[in-house]
């Protein structure tokens, strides 16, 4: 698992796709989002905009992530 530093109360979905270095376009997590492959908190997540918080865990692409403040 790893450990994704945000640096404000929350992070939107692709946003944080982004930040963590696995795209390089919005465009492209978004379709990655509505394609079903991402889960946050163990549940499917087809928002893009769905907001991250400290604590929140996504997976996608057989990684898990920990959203830290």
């Amino acid at each position: 698992m790893k450990e994704v530093k945000i640096n404000t109360e929350f992070i939107k979905l692709d946003s944080f796709l982004k930040w963590c270095g696995e795209f390089a376009q919005g465009s492209d997590a978004k379709i990655f989002i509505l394609d079903g492959n991402v889960k946050v908190n163990g549940e499917v997540e087809l928002r893009r905009g769905r907001k991250l918080r400290s604590g929140d865990m996504v997976e996608f692409q057989n990684e898990k992530y920990k959203v830290i403040q």
